[in-house]
């Protein structure tokens, strides 16, 4: 019984497996001539019927990013994820095109970094996360992934753009800077200014007030005295 048990789940497996590559072939070709509307379908039924079919999660993913259905593809691209094996960085990689497209760079960094964790060559993943860095308003850190991008793809002809980018960044850093240190300075300077005021102010009054013979008795009268202090 159990045999039979085994084999009737073996047969299940394989019938669906099977399924899922007829569907995914029809979906692939119609993905590959730029039809992801009729592609939607073929896809959605081979992740079905293969739960474990990476290369149908990551087509299916990225038809849903092009129907701007972004929730949709993070929901199929973090399924997979943790079974994505060797595909493991290009579903990370998708998967932070997801969130940036979404307006969200910080998760979108998040797995881009787990797309170059696994494969320290993946060029792509590097610019986009300088880009995601840009988004979210660290400049200063996109500059290292733009130059990592261009050592590994130093043909790219993105290099002119990313280039002046990365001189811009580094003129806007230089002149932050210069900036700071002048506000520092004046800032000093005023610091300076007000402690010099007051001590003047305070030194005025401090040579008023021994200008007087008298001694205060603790009203506005003031006794004069002339000689010594005698005790009877």
């Amino acid at each position: 019984m159990k045999k039979i048990l085994f084999m009737f789940v073996v047969f299940l497996l394989v019938y669906g497996s099977v399924r899922a590559q007829n569907s995914f072939s029809y979906g692939e070709e119609l993905f590959m001539n730029n039809k992801p509307d009729e592609a939607l379908k073929y896809l959605e039924a081979a992740v079905v019927e293969d739960p474990a079919f990476v290369k149908a999660h990551l087509y299916l993913g990225i038809v849903y990013i092009q129907l701007r259905r972004l929730d949709d593809a993070i929901t199929i691209y973090k399924r997979i994820l943790p079974r994505a094996g060797n595909d493991t960085a290009l579903i990370a990689y998708n998967l932070g095109n997801a969130y940036f497209i979404k307006g969200q760079p910080a998760f979108a960094q998040q797995f881009y970094s787990q797309a170059i964790d696994m494969d320290g060559t993946f060029a792509s993943a590097y610019l986009n996360r300088a880009n995601s860095l840009i988004r979210s308003g660290a400049v200063g850190e996109a500059v290292p992934d733009y130059q990592q991008f261009l050592m590994l793809e130093p043909q790219s002809p993105k290099k002119p753009q990313i280039e002046r980018l990365i001189t811009f960044i580094r003129d806007e850093i230089a002149a932050e800077e210069q900036r700071k240190q002048l506000a520092e300075e004046l800032a000093r300077q005023e610091e300076e200014r007000r402690r010099q005021l007051l001590d003047d102010i305070t030194a005025s009054l401090q040579a008023a007030s021994t200008e007087s013979q008298g001694v205060s008795a603790g009203s506005e009268d003031v006794l004069g005295y002339e000689g010594e202090f005698e005790l009877e």
